[in-house]
């Protein structure tokens, strides 16, 4: 993957932690614009072919978190989150919000790049595979037609992010498979999880909400309790 002419958007109302992130992107190759707020960001991404968004949540008038909802309202590209917040709650709503990664401040810029690499690869080869993964999936009330990239729910396309839709994917093409949380982040994010922590949850529970009839009785999605994830054809 090359990072020429990749656009990516930094919405952060602090201008040394945006002069500090566009340093390392711009020395990366990619094309940064800055934005000190959501309704900046939002016209630029109106405006631009922006790849990615590094967004920080605590911002004036409109914060990251409701940016993240409008974001998602037009558009599927990654996001990444920065927060000064730490608790396991903040994540939550980042995550529940569309964020597809978070990470805390202060943080490493080199670890920032890898993840706008990752996110950026995966987004790319999510929107520009070829006719070689062609592969229509039926399960139950849910089709997956892994080409084209879409989803239907019935005969409804469901709008899926990147991260989603390869969750939801992994578990379909595996039908009967119980796969673990360390099991599906390192499929799905392709990286070891050194930690334990509620990503993989937050995005189930997202994907739930989206595919399931009845998103608090999944019958698509099953919890093997203690275990992890599965789906049955």
């Amino acid at each position: 993957m090359t990072a020429d002419l990749i656009e990516i958007l930094v919405v952060d109302d602090d201008p040394e932690i945006a002069d500090l992130v566009e340093i390392y992107l711009s020395s990366a190759g990619y094309q940064v614009y800055k934005a000190s707020g959501a309704r900046e960001g939002m016209d630029i991404i109106r405006h631009r072919e922006i790849k990615l968004v590094i967004l920080d949540i605590m911002m004036p008038e409109i914060d990251g978190i409701e940016m993240c909802k409008r974001i998602r309202g037009i558009r599927n590209m990654p996001i990444i989150m920065l927060s000064a917040k730490t608790a396991d709650a903040d994540k939550i709503r980042g995550l529940t919000a569309g964020a597809d990664d978070y990470m805390e401040k202060p943080f490493n810029p080199m670890e920032l790049l890898a993840r706008v690499k990752s996110q950026l690869r995966r987004y790319l080869e999510f929107n520009e595979s070829g006719p070689e993964t062609d592969q229509v999936i039926h399960v139950r009330h849910v089709t997956i037609d892994t080409a084209r990239h879409q989803v239907l729910k019935g005969d409804r396309e469901v709008a899926l992010t990147p991260i989603e839709f390869n969750i939801l994917s992994l578990l379909a093409s595996h039908p009967g498979r119980v796969y673990s949380m360390d099991e599906i982040y390192e499929n799905v994010w392709n990286e070891r999880l050194y930690e334990a922590n509620n990503t993989v949850m937050v995005h189930i529970r997202r994907l739930r909400e989206k595919v399931e009839l009845d998103p608090k009785k999944p019958e698509l999605i099953k919890t093997v309790w203690g275990v992890g994830y599965k789906i049955e054809s």
